[in-house]
């Protein structure tokens, strides 16, 4: 059994040799946007050492990033909590999928891992993640996943020119439950510790 494994991917530690996936991704200026905001250009030795620091960091107050692979080995992403709070039980969460990748389902796949991992594992209460306005598709994501609009931040993100709005969404751990009864089975993943027997 391993409960980092969905029907789709796997979700792994960064290993130093992943530069190169890092590199090829800095190049889709989209992404960037998508994910936070569009950077000067990293040289490749600062690719290396970035991912030699992340092949070798432990987790931190819970915080860590994953790479996502399919079940063939294939590189396809990556995904990170942050912002982990312990005491009141909340966190957030990063995601970037290669363009090449979206739309097969790997992007759901590795939020539900982390979703259930935090919510069951490390006994967390509620996840919140901040999407750009204009990224239609992690929105339609998010709602199709059962989480709650939450708030909308007016102009919080300048690119291409513009200002644009930040939505908040979040999920408690009950609501988790609920959606994730509704959705396709995952496997090796429970809602046991939240007051449900039944399988995801």
């Amino acid at each position: 059994m391993n409960i980092w494994q969905g029907h789709l991917i796997r979700l792994r530690g960064v290993e130093s040799r992943d530069w190169e996936l890092f590199d090829r991704w800095d190049q889709d200026s989209e992404v960037a946007c998508f994910c936070y905001h569009i950077e000067f250009p990293r040289s490749q030795e600062g690719t290396k050492k970035f991912a030699a620091e992340a092949a070798l960091a432990q987790p931190k107050d819970h915080a860590y990033r994953w790479l996502i692979e399919t079940l063939d080995g294939v590189a396809v992403g990556t995904i990170n909590t942050h912002s982990c709070d312990s005491r009141h039980g909340t966190f957030g969460y990063g995601l970037a999928i290669a363009r090449e990748h979206w739309r097969k389902g790997y992007a759901s796949e590795a939020i539900r891992l982390v979703l259930a991992y935090y919510f069951q594992e490390l006994r967390y209460q509620k996840a919140t993640v901040r999407v750009y306005a204009f990224n239609e598709g992690s929105i339609r994501l998010h709602e199709r996943l059962g989480f709650q609009l939450e708030g909308r931040l007016r102009r919080m993100v300048f690119t291409g020119g513009a200002y644009h709005d930040e939505l908040v969404f979040g999920m408690t751990a009950e609501e988790f439950v609920q959606a994730h009864l509704k959705l396709p089975p995952m496997p090796h993943c429970t809602t046991g510790g939240i007051g449900v027997e039944s399988s995801l």
